[in-house]
């Protein structure tokens, strides 16, 4: 029986968060260790280019997620592991893809729609006010990312099961009128994750700069935990929840320890490319569900 391919991705455009790691980093690095799959992790660095134009910043990024996901347990021995950047091939697959997408399926993709509603709610006659066509149609990106190595399984959270089925659409499409080369993918979704709110109460993101790093001081981190918005009136009073409680991230916290191994396993894996933190004062997670997985 042949292996099955499981590919996944972090966008390189922050420092690596607790959402990172239990929706991406932690189940993709399990996977790894499994015989049956092929695994194929990648920095996201195009899809970066969506949101972020600091090339410093994208820079940094890459380096720091790449240094995390190698001091976390990475085996790059059983494991391909890749910058998006460094495949010409994935570029020219996404426009042949492009050539083969309608765009009534883009119309559909939810951050496009969200972008629209987001204009529509501010009164913006110019529905599409700073949507750029990188924003429209990064879901034929993603499925080159996918298809590329003929993926077979796509580990993502809820919010991400659209981007796979746009994937499948578009693999079909290309099947159906040249031949059969492309595996149609599946999502696969941990019944058992959770979504970790971010800081503003909205998912935890790094597009959203409302991140817990994995890499920062006990001051830092208290500061951050301190940030987030608590409603104070009496139990039972009918209530709005404009942000998450902040159990929500402190759950997290009593599965967090302190590493001092951290440091020589970055400066090992990748000279120059520790964290901002001084690692010699890190947390990083030992144990914890999982979250839901994101590319952002």
């Amino acid at each position: 029986m042949s292996k099955k391919t499981v590919l996944t991705g972090i966008t390189t455009t922050g420092t690596p968060h607790i959402g990172n790691y239990l929706g991406a980093i932690k189940p993709a690095i399990e996977a790894s260790r499994n015989p049956a799959y092929n695994s194929y992790f990648f920095l996201a660095d195009y899809h970066a280019l969506i949101k972020c134009h600091d090339p410093g910043r994208v820079a940094r990024s890459t380096r720091e997620i790449a240094a995390t996901w190698l001091a976390l347990g990475l085996d790059t021995d059983v494991a391909t592991y890749y910058r998006q950047t460094d495949i010409p091939e994935i570029p020219e697959l996404t426009w042949i893809l492009t050539c083969m997408t309608s765009k009534g399926l883009m119309n559909r993709a939810h951050a496009y729609k969200a972008a629209t509603d987001a204009n529509r709610e501010a009164g913006n006659a110019d529905l599409d006010d700073g949507v750029t066509m990188g924003l429209f149609s990064y879901p034929i990106l993603m499925a080159a990312d996918i298809l590329m190595f003929n993926a077979d399984i796509i580990p993502v959270g809820r919010d991400q099961i659209q981007h796979i089925e746009m994937a499948r659409d578009v693999a079909g499409r290309f099947n159906h009128v040249f031949e059969p080369l492309f595996t149609l993918p599946e999502a696969q979704v941990d019944e058992q994750t959770q979504l970790i709110p971010g800081l503003d109460g909205r998912k935890m993101s790094k597009s959203y700069d409302n991140t817990i790093p994995l890499f920062c001081s006990s001051d830092e981190l208290r500061r951050l935990i301190n940030q987030i918005t608590t409603d104070l009136r009496e139990p039972g009073s009918p209530r709005i929840r404009t942000a998450a409680p902040c159990s929500s991230s402190t759950a997290v916290l009593p599965r967090v320890t302190r590493s001092r191994r951290c440091a020589g396993s970055i400066s090992k894996a990748s000279p120059g490319a520790t964290p901002r933190s001084s690692c010699s004062n890190t947390w990083t997670p030992n144990s914890a569900s999982r979250a839901t997985a994101t590319t952002n």
